[in-house]
Formats: structure tokens, C-alpha cells, sequence
């Protein structure tokens, strides 16, 4: 699976999106929900399979412009530490 994700991450570069690849999936920002939509269809086009799945799920903040980060570093915030996993 990873070369075929590797072509729908690199897809989103013809985007003018900020993304960040997780385990599980790759997190999508842009100015508006428009871009968004065309982003994803531009990766879910690039996976040359008989069957690509593409699932999104839009948190449009329309109050705040804090990029996604800050979510992360709210939760450090209050942990006092990174969310690792470990206590290293």
C-alpha cells in the first residue's frame, strides 16, 4: 500500500494545501473548503488500484485561524508533556 499512498501524498503537492502524513492517514489545511475538496480528489485520482477509499472529515473553524498544531500543542499543554506514548 505504501507506494500507492506514497502517489496520493505526492499528488497533494500540486495543491496550495499544508498536510501532514500520520500512521493512520494525512491531515489537510488550507485557506478554504474548496481547495480541501480538490486536494483530496487530486490523491484519491493518483492511487492506480481498482479500489481507492478516501474518507474525509472536515473541521471547518470558522472563529480562530490557529493552524492544526495548535490542537497538539494545547493537549501538551495541559500534559505538561508530549503526547507520546512513553514517559521517557
Amino acid at each position: 500500500m505504501a507506494p500507492e499512498i506514497a502517489k496520493a501524498v505526492d499528488a497533494l503537492e500540486e495543491f496550495d494545501v499544508r498536510y501532514e502524513t500520520t500512521a493512520m492517514g494525512t491531515l489537510l489545511e488550507a485557506e478554504d473548503a474548496a481547495t480541501i475538496f480538490a486536494a483530496a480528489q487530486g490523491a484519491h485520482e493518483a492511487v492506480d488500484s481498482d479500489r481507492v477509499v478516501t474518507f474525509l472529515k472536515v473541521d471547518d473553524k470558522r472563529a480562530t485561524d490557529d493552524p492544526m498544531e495548535a490542537k497538539v500543542d494545547a493537549v501538551e499543554e495541559h500534559l505538561g508533556r508530549e503526547p507520546s506514548g512513553s514517559q521517557e
